[in-house]
């Protein structure tokens, strides 16, 4: 488990060793969980500066992993200890889909991410105001548009010195990580409609969230 919080920004490639990282490795062992760029993978080797870890060809293939360089930057945060503070939101570690970048706009001294996702599924899971994680990071979602299938993030300042998604252009990917609290809502609800008899609660709950698409389209 993590919270989205970047600590480091590490130096990787495809073999996937992860070097100018000594800040985070006082504490480290191997078997350990760490997030880079937001997919939760295990140490296999380390010393004072750099660690490696496993990475599996489906990880490859479903993350943005598989696409980095000799000295790639990539976000790393620890496993969250019962000392760790909240600062972000809870995050599993468990990449959902990829997003594309459509555009970064800059908005005083901030910058504005437009985002679509591979998987248009997860976009159910993305509200406005919500959590959303991206290469790791916890961000809270400014836009969202349904339609057109992208949503949107803004790094202030500060978040743009401390990850690797500020330097991203439009054309570029990103590790998308919706929020699983949404996951486990949507669960609960399906459940609880689908052990009613004969159905027609779920009519209701259809015809309900018709109408709230409906009014949020006019408006």
């Amino acid at each position: 488990m993590f919270t989205g919080i970047v600590e480091v920004v590490g130096r990787g490639g495809t073999s996937l060793t992860i070097s100018n990282v000594e800040e985070i490795l006082g504490d480290c062992h191997l078997g350990d969980s760490i997030s880079v760029n937001g997919a939760c993978l295990t140490v296999t080797e380390f010393d004072k500066t750099s660690f490696k870890v496993g990475v599996a060809p489906e990880t490859l293939r479903r993350t943005n992993l598989g696409s980095l360089k000799q000295d790639s930057g990539v976000n790393i945060e620890r496993a969250v200890s019962a000392a760790t503070r909240m600062g972000g939101h809870f995050v599993q570690g468990h990449v959902d889909s990829i997003a594309t970048i459509l555009s970064v706009t800059p908005d005083g001294n901030a910058l504005t991410f437009r985002l679509q996702p591979r998987d248009k599924g997860v976009l159910r899971y993305v509200v406005e105001k919500g959590f959303i994680t991206l290469d790791g990071a916890s961000l809270t979602v400014t836009a969202v548009d349904d339609t057109e299938g992208w949503w949107e993030v803004m790094l202030i300042a500060y978040t743009q010195e401390r990850v690797v998604t500020a330097a991203k252009k439009a054309g570029e990917e990103v590790n998308v990580e919706v929020d699983m609290v949404g996951k486990y809502v949507e669960k609960s609800v399906a459940g609880y409609f689908e052990a009613k008899a004969g159905g027609g609660d779920i009519a209701i709950l259809e015809k309900m969230v018709q109408r709230i698409v409906d009014e949020k389209l006019k408006g």
